[in-house]
């Protein structure tokens, strides 16, 4: 299944300003993650964001950049978490919806074809990378059975995803100044709304 992508390249928010960022340490961070990124080099660029996050965790460009380098590295689940706590810090800032709601489409997508698996516990394991004692029996059944049968579990995760999805592409809408990509994102909604209503239908 084809994987949404943005619109725009996706935005590294820059912390360059010491004025916002008292603490050099986290600066430093900051800066390095970038170096990171920019190389294409996600995991690194991840834990340095994420050690900056535990030194101050009300900076919103950490957090967001943090999101950012979670979505490159296509691991959409840490992506979700770490949009909405960006936009926890600063609910205005209308990317931060567009990139929250692709992956939250991604990770739906990631769930239908099998490439993700959800355990009863909620917690998501790649399929290349699961090994059988680190799945419950259902998850082992869906992985053998391929995309065809989802377990109750997938289901509800599966259908949340999607639901959240639509809601931040409105939020998107409603919250971006600009109408360029109107059209594109009521085009994804409905595709969406559709997708969702097969997946509910018991």
């Amino acid at each position: 299944m084809k994987k949404a992508f943005l619109l725009a390249v996706i935005l590294f928010i820059s912390v360059v300003s010491t004025a916002c960022i008292n603490n050099f340490a986290v600066q430093e961070l900051n800066n390095k993650a970038k170096d990171f990124m920019d190389k294409g080099d996600y995991a690194s660029a991840i834990e340095r964001l994420k050690s900056s996050v535990d030194l101050d965790g009300s900076i919103f460009e950490t957090r967001y950049n943090l999101a950012v380098a979670y979505t490159k590295a296509e691991d959409y689940a840490n992506a979700v978490q770490a949009y909405n706590d960006a936009i926890k810090l600063n609910p205005d800032f209308a990317d931060a919806y567009y990139s929250l709601a692709v992956c939250e489409e991604n990770l739906a997508k990631d769930i239908i074809s099998g490439d993700v698996i959800v355990n009863d516990d909620d917690t998501i394991i790649k399929a290349s990378e699961v090994q059988q004692e680190e799945v419950d029996s259902e998850s082992v059944l869906e992985l053998n059975s391929g995309n065809n049968k989802l377990s109750d579990n997938s289901k509800k995760m599966l259908t949340s995803l999607l639901n959240n999805s639509i809601s931040d592409y409105r939020l998107y809408l409603d919250k971006n100044g600009s109408n360029d990509d109107k059209e594109y994102i009521e085009d994804k909604v409905k595709e969406l709304e559709m997708l969702f209503a097969k997946y509910t239908v018991k």
